[in-house]
């Protein structure tokens, strides 16, 4: 903004983040392209207020995003949660590669079972390097901020960074795409 002569405090910016986001999401999932079927979901660690958090996260085979999500605990229920939030976004996957994870093998099994699908999964690590490749972009906006105070806003800043990071990566599908991407360029 700067660059167009235009002076914007840091606080104003994080609310316009805090109410924009949830918009500019909404109106991305809409548009998103379609995914692959060969999933690879992780989760990471990010710190909320001194308190570490859990970020789950699923790429194609590609590297695209397909779909993200933050949670205070690392168990079956959140892994399960997240699993049916991105399946409802994309469908359901034939493969889904996992670390050792136990969470997220019981919460393919629980979904498996409850919708009577066959999704398969694997535990490879070499496999999974897309995926702990692609937590590094996020890792590294995160690492030039203060932090994060509270769940809601690390929630929504999270949203904002995964939506630049998929337009970078062109997931989105739309005519008026390169109007947002460049709109998007100059927010970093």
């Amino acid at each position: 903004m700067s660059i167009r002569g235009v002076k914007v405090d840091h606080a104003t910016i994080q609310r316009w983040v805090f109410k924009f986001t949830p918009l500019i999401d909404q109106n991305f999932r809409k548009r998103m392209r379609c995914v692959g079927c060969s999933w690879r979901m992780d989760e990471t660690y990010i710190k909320v207020k001194g308190q570490w958090m859990y970020y789950y996260r699923a790429v194609d085979k590609t590297g695209n995003t397909i779909d993200f999500l933050l949670t205070k605990r690392r168990n079956k229920r959140a892994a399960q949660y997240f699993l049916i939030k991105a399946i409802g976004q994309h469908g359901a996957p034939a493969i889904i590669t996992i670390d050792k994870s136990g969470a997220n093998k019981q919460a393919i099994r629980v979904y498996n079972k409850r919708n009577f699908k066959n999704i398969k999964w694997r535990q490879c690590k070499y496999l999974n390097n897309i995926i702990e490749q692609d937590h590094r972009f996020v890792k590294w906006r995160i690492q030039q901020g203060l932090g994060f105070k509270e769940l809601e806003s690390a929630q929504r800043t999270l949203t904002g960074i995964e939506i630049v990071r998929m337009l970078k990566k062109d997931q989105l599908d739309s005519p008026s795409c390169s109007t947002i991407k460049s709109f998007y360029s100059l927010a970093g």
